[in-house]
């Protein structure tokens, strides 16, 4: 689907060439992907999680569960998925899952782990966190749209989502405060990387801010709506 991203002379890199693996490992959808040690973990629909260490050959998990698994992360020794109906999973090797309890119904539609914190976003304005991905608790975000996507930097937690550019803040993950950003789109994604926040949502909306509380609109060149964004290597994607 991406093209002419590559001029023609450019030497190829490894990131430039993709192949369709066949037999596809699984029909369901897949939502989130995470990597630790050697391992990527990948969760979607019905409960899918897979895993493989080459990219290439993929094996089925049992996760326990038929809800939809929206997103995946690891942290602090553990992969931790999140999803449909408040579900969360968690496996310290990707293989054996166990069902944890979230104390939420709303539907959780990321999670991240950062500054040593599990942070998980959902609908009507959900936020848990958890140390160890095990025992959750429900902090209270200020808004009641949903949020779909979470970071930190500069001493500051992010979260975005919802409508009309929601952004809430916290200092420490457990009190947050929502902030003005004056863009009407929905915010599907966050990162942090060289002293800036970028966030990016519908129709192509791409926001800055170097500590979260103020926020610049910047030009994405594009309408299309923008699900994620990372950065790594010194490029945000």
């Amino acid at each position: 689907l991406l093209a002419g991203l590559v001029p023609a002379m450019a030497a190829a890199a490894p990131l430039d060439h993709w192949k369709i693996r066949s037999p596809l490992p699984t029909h369901y959808t897949l939502y989130g992907v995470a990597y630790h040690d050697g391992t990527y973990v990948a969760a979607g629909e019905n409960g899918t999680i897979l895993t493989t260490r080459d990219g290439a050959d993929w094996t089925s998990r049992t996760s326990g569960t038929t809800q939809a698994l929206y997103d995946v992360s690891f942290g602090n020794g553990v992969y931790v998925a999140v999803g449909e109906g408040g579900t969360i999973v968690t496996s310290g090797d990707g293989a054996d899952w166990t069902i944890r309890t979230s104390g939420t119904a709303n539907t959780l539609n990321g999670v991240a782990f950062i500054n040593g914190l599990f942070v998980a976003v959902g609908d009507n304005g959900t936020i848990l966190t958890s140390s160890d991905g095990a025992s959750w608790t429900s902090r209270d975000s200020g808004v009641t749209v949903g949020l779909l996507g979470a970071s930190y930097g500069s001493g500051t937690y992010v979260a975005v989502g919802g409508y009309n550019g929601t952004v809430v803040t916290s200092d420490e993950g457990t009190n947050w405060t929502s902030q003005t950003t004056g863009n009407l789109e929905s915010l599907n994604g966050v990162a942090f990387g060289s002293g800036l926040f970028v966030a990016v949502g519908g129709n192509g909306a791409l926001l800055t801010s170097n500590e979260g509380a103020s926020w610049t609109s910047g030009t994405s060149t594009t309408d299309y709506s923008l699900q994620s964004v990372s950065y790594a290597g010194g490029l945000f994607v």
